[in-house]
């Protein structure tokens, strides 16, 4: 039923249930799957300043784990993994990555680090359901 999976993490412990839940879908349909982080340009411009530049790279490099750590779950299930470190809006970002892929299912988590009130679905997330035009399961 999919052969390509695409997951959005930012690490938050939302984003780690949807991390899990796609690795489960992606071994279940044997498919590929697709991991992105987006470093937000609204939260952490783009470097022009060198304290700007040092906390966009260290916000990097962290996405960069996250993804690492998502490839590794994956080769550990022997699941072909793709990862994608990327700036940008990151609804605008997985929307556009998924069309870029043809991805079948979209997982995202119900709420990002960013997000403040509970219960409430977080507005990455909600972009994404509204503007994906193809199937979005929020874990």
């Amino acid at each position: 039923m999919y052969d390509t999976v695409l997951v959005a993490t930012d690490g938050s412990g939302s984003a780690n249930r949807a991390v899990t839940h796609a690795l489960e879908q992606a071994e279940q349909h044997g498919a590929t799957l697709h991991a992105i982080y987006v470093v937000d340009t609204d939260r952490y411009a783009e470097p022009g300043l060198s304290s700007i530049e040092l906390e966009t790279a260290g916000v990097e490099d962290w996405g960069n784990e996250q993804l690492n750590e998502v490839a590794e779950r994956g080769d550990s299930l022997g699941i072909d993994v793709v990862t994608r470190c990327c700036h940008g809006k990151p609804n605008v970002e997985i929307v556009s990555y998924a069309d870029e892929i043809d991805a079948d299912l979209v997982v995202v988590g119900y709420q990002g680090h960013s997000h403040t009130k509970t219960g409430l679905i977080g507005s990455v997330t909600d972009r994404v359901v509204q503007n994906a035009g193809r199937p979005v399961q929020v874990v």
